[in-house]
């Protein structure tokens, strides 16, 4: 109970006050359970919260999802997208703003952990990371903005399509995606104000907008907000219009992705590759059982995408050597480094062979970690830091 108290007041220093509970307190209601599914659900006033894990065994897992559902009290159940209000139970509710409503809640439940010393710098740093490789590194940003994936949510929430479809590599979930957007102009406009605002001065501007009024019948929201709104905010926030306008067109409606490099540097942390000068082919799944059959599509941005293998086709050669499974592609690369090409051979789907060249590039993935790791850290840096992550 020390701990969720810890970030029942983190999140309350964000907004400076706590809703107003209508039965004039707040309930966690956890059930953690062997045989339970994980999964937390907001209300206005309490949570509801399961998990198979145990306190003792997966502490810092279950405090995160009581940090993101009591997050929700402000963002999504008083400040509440136009979409979601009043809420239909008998159809789809459609909202562009779930990068916000989810996305936002996602990065500040874990920003409260490590504010409330619930997580060290390093877990943080794994954290941001994950946040902005399911962004930066899938396909999905190309095809689809942060808005339009907020709509994708009556098709992938809980829904199951009867057909196939593309959406492992045209679709990034709103919750990852909104709180990679939320860590970016949360560093932005920190930046930019040399510390004198941040993105709690924004989620203060809209709970003082568009949440605390509240609702004339008991449950309601009287003034959902917009994605107009939300930029407008934005704009009376940072006392920059043009800026406002930049942010939301190429993040959010846009399909740039935010300089996370640069912008993490001020606060001592790195981005890096997280296997450096290693020869990758793209992020293959296989299904051994049916012969190295490709599980899954291949993304356009992979190298081997390029010999127009894809699901369904039989990956039987990588450089000369018999492929069984994905251990034996990883085998045959370590003896490769980027911008080498290899042959492949495969069979597709309709039983055609076919061999093409691939040119290897370098593994793309990242991690983030302290600039500690292999350096030190600044007097400027460290103040950043602790404006940023420390407790409030």
């Amino acid at each position: 109970m020390k701990d969720v108290e810890k970030i029942v007041k983190q999140e309350g220093a964000i907004y400076g006050e706590y809703p107003d509970y209508e039965p004039g307190h707040y309930t966690f209601l956890a059930d953690y359970l062997p045989y339970a599914a994980g999964d937390g659900m907001e209300h206005r006033n309490s949570t509801v919260i399961t998990a198979a894990g145990s306190i003792a065994a997966s502490r810092e897992n279950l405090l995160d999802t009581v940090a993101h559902e009591f997050f929700h009290g402000w963002n999504v159940e008083r400040i509440r997208p136009r979409g979601l209000e009043p809420f239909d139970f008998d159809r789809a509710n459609v909202s562009g703003e779930l990068w916000l409503a989810e996305g936002f809640t996602q990065y500040y439940g874990s920003l409260a952990m490590q504010r409330a010393q619930l997580v060290d710098v390093a877990s943080t740093a794994g954290t941001l990371g994950r946040l902005i490789e399911s962004v930066a590194q899938s396909p999905g940003h190309l095809v689809r903005s942060a808005e339009e994936m907020s709509r994708m949510a009556p098709f992938i929430d809980g829904g199951r399509a009867i057909d196939r479809t593309n959406w492992s590599t045209t679709v990034i979930s709103y919750y990852p995606y909104g709180g990679a957007i939320a860590l970016a102009l949360d560093l932005t406009l920190r930046d930019r104000t040399d510390g004198r605002l941040s993105l709690d001065d924004f989620m203060q501007a809209m709970w003082k907008t568009y949440g605390q009024p509240g609702g004339s019948r008991e449950g309601y929201v009287d003034r959902p907000y917009t994605i107009a709104d939300a930029e407008a905010t934005l704009a009376a926030v940072s006392g920059d219009r043009a800026f406002a306008r930049e942010f939301f067109s190429r993040y959010i409606q846009g399909h740039d992705v935010a300089d996370y490099a640069r912008l993490l540097a001020p606060a001592g942390f790195m981005v890096r590759k997280r296997y450096p000068g290693r020869a990758w082919l793209g992020d293959l799944r296989l299904d051994s059982r049916a012969g190295a059959r490709v599980a899954a599509l291949v993304a356009p941005t992979w190298p081997i995408y390029a010999s127009g293998l894809d699901q369904d086709d039989e990956l039987q050669q990588v450089d000369g050597q018999r492929i069984n499974g994905e251990a034996d592609i990883t085998a045959t690369l370590q003896r490769h480094t980027p911008g080498d090409t290899v042959p492949v051979v495969f069979v597709d789907r309709t039983g055609v062979a076919t061999t093409a060249n691939i040119t290897l590039a370098e593994d793309p993935h990242i991690e983030v970690v302290p600039v500690e790791a292999g350096g030190t850290l600044t007097p400027a840096q460290k103040a950043f830091r602790d404006r940023w992550l420390g407790a409030k």
